[in-house]
């Protein structure tokens, strides 16, 4: 009996010894790359391995909500231009003959003058230096030349009396009119050398100018005769804006004299240049007031009439007009972002009748001050 005992106690002993040496076996098989499953060994997956690897670094991640992020705020440009900066004022007047017809004998314009380079624009003067620049139409050619054509009427300025122009603060004028051609090509040539001689800037449809302000801003100026059509000074406006131009005008010499209506080639034409990219358009040479029109938020003065023309010694219709143009530029000045229009009735003399080439406003309120707002279409309240 002891012996069973022992071989029993014995029996037990192998077999807890054997159980121990399975599980070591199998502590040593998943070691090297086995899991038990369901009784059955099986090899390893490494996504297992990931997971579990990727499982253990989420633990380690909060569980609070993950905070939103604070978009980066683009920060608002500072202006390089201060409010007042940003307007740009440009007067406008018409047709200025400042001679007399070369052929005349009794010479009235200069005698009425008489040397007095500040007699034609004293009325205006202080509205054109107050500006950031003013721009005329120069009916007539500025030349010593005595050779011309043979029109109904010739006009010649004496160079000198360009004097005239640069004491009552005109800064530009528009050169492409039919007058411009009285002393040939050689009278064309010699009036755009004697403007830049004095400083005075010019534009028509073969060149233009630009005139830049004390605060830096670039005008742009082109000119347009009765005969120029649109696609012919595409290429000058585009290459204005090349040269650095935020505000384009253009200066027409179009239309038929002595109407108080714009013609249809006229709005034609005045529709092409708003359309072009043309923030204003001037008109001259009907000798008339014509209406102002508002054309896709831009201004177009089909005619500002006669303004200081020295050709007329007797007025028929002497009513006349000075607009000043405030172009509202952006934050920094690279572009025209809307305009404001002050309208001043002027008289082109001082006397009626007759002329005595001294331009006037008229009374504030007056017959006279009506009818000229009448005749552009215009209004106290339209600004």
């Amino acid at each position: 009996m002891k012996k069973t005992r022992e071989r029993h106690t014995l029996k037990l002993l192998l077999t807890v010894v054997l159980a121990a040496a399975m599980s070591v076996n199998i502590a040593a098989c998943n070691s090297a790359g086995t899991v038990e499953t369901l009784g059955t060994l099986a090899p390893v997956s490494t996504d297992v391995e990931q997971s579990a690897a990727t499982t253990v670094i989420l633990e380690t991640v909060s569980t609070d909500p993950t905070p939103t992020s604070t978009p980066t705020q683009t920060p608002t440009p500072t202006p390089s231009l201060a409010p007042e900066d940003r307007v740009v004022t440009v007067s406008f007047a018409g047709d200025c003959t400042l001679t007399q017809d070369y052929r005349s004998g009794n010479k009235s314009f200069d005698k009425k003058v008489n040397g007095d380079m500040d007699y034609c624009f004293q009325n205006a003067a202080a509205m054109f230096k107050s500006d950031d620049m003013t721009l005329v139409n120069l009916e007539n050619p500025v030349t010593d030349k005595t050779s011309h054509k043979n029109n109904q009427y010739v006009f010649r300025m004496n160079p000198a009396d360009l004097e005239m122009l640069t004491k009552a603060g005109i800064e530009a004028v528009n050169i492409a009119n039919n007058h411009m051609m009285d002393f040939w090509e050689d009278g064309v040539k010699d009036t755009r050398k004697n403007l830049d001689d004095k400083g005075i800037l010019w534009s028509d449809d073969k060149y233009t100018s630009i005139f830049t302000t004390s605060k830096g801003i670039k005008i742009g100026m082109v000119g347009l005769g009765n005969d120029t059509n649109v696609s012919a000074v595409t290429g000058l406006i585009d290459d204005l804006r090349k040269q650095g131009a935020v505000i384009i005008i253009a200066s027409c010499h179009f239309g038929a004299e002595g109407v108080y209506e714009p013609t249809a080639r006229q709005k034609k034409i005045a529709h092409e240049l708003i359309d072009y990219g043309v923030d204003i358009v001037v008109g001259t040479h009907p000798h008339r007031l014509q209406p102002i029109e508002k054309y896709k938020d831009h201004y177009i003065f089909y005619s500002l009439s006669n303004f200081c023309f020295g050709g007329n010694y007797s007025l028929k219709d002497p009513d006349s007009v000075i607009i000043q143009c405030d172009f509202i530029m952006d934050f920094d000045g690279s572009k025209c972002v809307d305009y404001r229009l002050r309208v001043y009735p002027y008289s082109q003399t001082t006397t009626r009748p007759g002329n005595d080439f001294c331009p006037k406003p008229y009374a504030w309120e007056s017959e006279d001050y009506f009818r000229v707002m009448k005749r552009l279409n215009w209004a106290q309240g339209d600004e």
